[in-house]
């Protein structure tokens, strides 16, 4: 049998259907972010980053890279192991301290990604609690589903930030199951917030879990970057809350926090903890630094926040239509995948702008679209250089502007 053949094929469909994916070739460059050299046909130029979750540049920030390479040269550069077998290193600790007094939370653990942390929470949580219930937001990360699904546990569907479904499905499950309300604060795509308040007042009137995903709300949101839970006074009543230290943070690595109880059980029963080489000590110091620096400077949020009105501005402006939500994600809608990848290239060979076409299956089919995430370092100048160069695609491709 030709295997490569099988593979060519669905690979072929995949392209015809506009959905196939195509990674620039960019390299970072310390002290110049969002810049960055895109290798093409043997040359370097400078390209603009528009579409990076590095939201603060905080992978950029001095003390951060400090913190690595001091840590580097302290502990050198691998964790030597599993954190059960030799691989629980003092900066492992401090970090897991740092991140339990982020959330106000009593501990917090480690994972190698966000992906990884969502994963192996929600599949244990699921499949050791008997009779376990997991109730899912329609909107929820491929990496939550996965673990749900994962978790073998029974599984209900809640629609996007409904919260009058959310109770009518909880009325209906047995009173005495072990329930979970797994959802998330910020999602990445539309950028809309969950209505975190109202959601927690179901859950404590039914005596469900709260399981929070605030990946891409932590070190942006609050008065110390707690994330949308901090901002509206509810961490306290949200039983689990899980984070990534890869976007606001700059750096790679996923966690949980919650209770002593929580954490441990997680620690003892998740495969995903038990079986992976733990993160290397300099990046725990470089993220706990990146936390405490954030937990004080306001800055970097506030100027993030200027810039992220400024370009919405901009683009009303021009007539280019971006759902409109609260947060700092700014998605330019296409709806065609063919359109979507076309504008990114033409963005990318003739004006210098780097954004990803975000296609099926990140998005549903009929929703494809720019994804824009400006960062505290993008300049006023790029903002206007982004908004005369989508203003004048707009018009080359013959897109519908916004309905004033």
């Amino acid at each position: 049998m030709n295997f490569d053949s099988l593979f060519q094929d669905q690979l072929n469909t995949l392209k015809d259907e506009g959905n196939y994916r195509v990674f620039a070739e960019l390299e970072r460059s310390c002290g110049k972010f969002p810049l960055a050299g895109n290798h093409q046909n043997g040359e370097v130029r400078d390209v603009t980053v528009w579409c990076s979750n590095d939201y603060l540049g905080m992978g950029q920030n001095q003390v951060v890279i400090d913190a690595m390479c001091e840590a580097v040269k302290r502990t050198g550069t691998g964790a030597g192991g599993t954190r059960n077998i030799s691989g629980t290193n003092h900066d492992h600790l401090l970090l897991e301290r740092e991140l339990a007094d982020l959330h106000n939370k009593e501990a917090a653990l480690l994972f190698t990604s966000g992906y990884v942390s969502n994963w192996a929470a929600l599949s244990t949580l699921g499949s050791r609690l008997k009779d376990c219930i997991i109730l899912s937001d329609s909107g929820n990360h491929a990496s939550m589903i996965e673990g749900i699904r994962h978790s073998r546990a029974q599984r209900v569907i809640w629609e996007h930030n409904d919260v009058a479904d959310l109770e009518a499905k909880l009325q209906a499950l047995p009173a005495n199951a072990p329930k979970i309300i797994a959802f998330e604060s910020v999602y990445s795509m539309d950028g809309d917030i969950a209505p975190i308040r109202e959601i927690v007042e179901v859950a404590e009137k039914y005596g469900a879990m709260t399981y929070l995903d605030e990946v891409h709300a932590v070190g942006l949101y609050g008065p110390r970057g707690g994330g949308i839970a901090e901002q509206e006074g509810l961490m306290d009543r949200i039983t689990l809350i899980e984070g990534t230290l890869g976007k606001a943070y700059g750096v790679v690595g996923g966690f949980i926090t919650g209770s002593d109880a929580l954490c441990d059980f997680i620690r003892s029963f998740a495969s995903g903890f038990i079986f992976t080489t733990a993160l290397p000590p300099a990046v725990a110091a470089a993220a706990r630094t990146s936390i405490a620096h954030l937990k004080e400077s306001n800055i970097e949020r506030q100027r993030q926040r200027e810039q992220v009105a400024k370009l919405r501005a901009g683009l009303d402006r021009a007539g280019i239509p971006h759902l409109m939500n609260d947060s700092h994600i700014i998605p330019v809608m296409i709806k065609d995948p063919v359109k979507t990848k076309m504008l990114a290239d033409y963005l990318m060979d003739e004006w210098g702008i780097y954004v990803q076409p975000i296609n099926y299956p990140t998005v549903p089919k009929g929703t494809e679209r720019l994804r824009f995430t400006p960062s505290p370092l993008h300049s006023d100048a790029d903002i206007d250089h982004l908004v005369a160069a989508l203003t004048s695609l707009w018009k080359q491709c013959a897109i519908a502007h916004a309905v004033a």
